[in-house]
């Protein structure tokens, strides 16, 4: 058997570890574009200088050695043939397969707004060679002005709050992180970093970048006619899911990306699928889980994508930890919210629940309630049965000892 994988993401590299755990024998071939590996979710740690390349890589030093995996680097694919089941890369080489798992991530999306694209001083927050543009900006650049305030866009204005190097952040919808906070847990970290000195905009987009001769944005039109001062943007607020090389082959996509069942497999019973290509932007858990059912299943051990909690975000900017599980802000009007806060210390916890099954949470402060409520948001328990407050439950309500002594569900 010859396993190949596209892509040195989370998704990828334990993928591969799964593919040798089962497989001792069999060729394992990785194609990346990159020459290293590492994990984009500390990408601002870089950046800020708080870690360096080595303390980025979350595989084994001797990785490709380790298991036996043939690595072909900075190389790109451009297409797939899967009459003669090859792999197309940029020079025309063809690497074959017997068994394919994608795994190539998603890439920056320039929204477009006027002259964003042509523009040179641009780029995004996903990729070392952001990261290494993104420094030098921060030794010279005065107005950053940081386009989208989701988990991403935060990082990047931490790690440039590490340097000492204040900037604007323009969000569209009305608050930070809006599909993991509600408002009130996100104008705890709107006022933290307003404190240090992020001016922040929201319900707001960018209607225009003003450009000179160069190509250089001098400024930023906002929708509301606001004009900003920016000598350089960072576009956090968008990925699209690198499956271009896809295109012609038939296999199946979805609007977001790659389309794969819960095995993994892909509409061609031979190609799999794994992480941020399905355009789901999952989070690191779950893209690592998906990478290790996917090359399950490749070698023939069956397994399903359906025994974890993917909803699930935690963070801690400036100091201020959260967690947000399942829908925080539900547009049906049926469902139940209570909400539970101290002043001293700061805590901040919100359960919502439908027809006695919590659906969403969000936790700030005090985290250590935190995986309960995973549980019980993942098993879609009843809490109808137990008679206590909902934010006193705990794992004894639902567990029971028999004549025997033994604990029962």
């Amino acid at each position: 058997m010859r396993y190949v994988v596209i892509g040195s993401s989370a998704a990828g590299i334990n993928g591969i570890r799964e593919l040798r755990r089962l497989d001792r024998d069999s060729q394992i071939v990785l194609i990346s574009s990159d020459l290293a590996i590492y994990s984009r979710c500390i990408l601002h740690q870089y950046l800020g200088g708080e870690r360096d390349l080595a303390k980025l890589c979350f595989a084994e030093q001797d990785f490709a050695a380790r298991y036996g995996v043939e690595w072909m680097k900075g190389r790109t694919c451009t297409g797939l043939d899967r009459e003669a089941k090859e792999v197309v890369l940029e020079d025309g080489e063809r690497v074959p397969y017997d068994k394919l798992l994608i795994a190539t991530g998603s890439h920056t999306y320039i929204p477009p707004v006027r002259n964003l694209k042509r523009a040179k001083n641009v780029c995004g927050f996903r990729d070392l060679e952001d990261i290494e543009k993104l420094k030098q900006v921060a030794e010279q650049a005065e107005h950053i002005v940081v386009m989208g305030a989701g988990l991403v866009g935060l990082d990047c204005v931490s790690g440039f709050l590490e340097l000492g190097v204040t900037t604007t952040l323009v969000e569209t919808a009305g608050w930070l992180l809006s599909r993991q906070l509600d408002e009130r847990a996100a104008k705890a970290y709107q006022k933290a970093f307003a404190a240090k000195g992020v001016a922040q905009y929201y319900g707001v987009g960018i209607d225009q970048a003003v450009v000179d001769g160069d190509g250089q944005i001098t400024e930023v039109i906002l929708t509301s006619g606001k004009k900003l001062p920016c000598d350089y943007v960072v576009v956090t607020a968008g990925v699209r899911a690198n499956v271009e090389f896809l295109e012609g082959t038939g296999i199946q996509e979805g609007p977001m990306g790659l389309l794969y069942d819960e095995t993994g497999r892909t509409s061609d019973p031979d190609v799999y699928g794994a992480g941020d290509v399905s355009g789901a932007s999952p989070i690191w858990p779950a893209a690592v889980k998906e990478g290790i059912v996917a090359a399950a299943n490749m070698t023939g051990k069956p397994g399903r994508m359906t025994d974890f909690f993917a909803s699930k975000a935690t963070m801690n900017f400036l100091g201020i930890p959260s967690m947000s599980l399942g829908e925080v802000n539900p547009a049906d009007g049926t469902a139940q919210v209570e909400i539970r806060e101290t002043e001293e210390p700061r805590t901040y916890k919100k359960i919502v629940h439908k027809d006695g099954k919590i659906i969403g949470a969000v936790l700030q402060g005090d985290l250590a309630y935190g995986g309960i409520l995973q549980q019980l948001i993942a098993r879609k328990i009843d809490i109808t049965k137990v008679k206590k407050p909902v934010f006193d439950i705990d794992y004894s309500d639902f567990f029971h000892m028999d004549d025997r002594f033994e604990y029962y569900y």
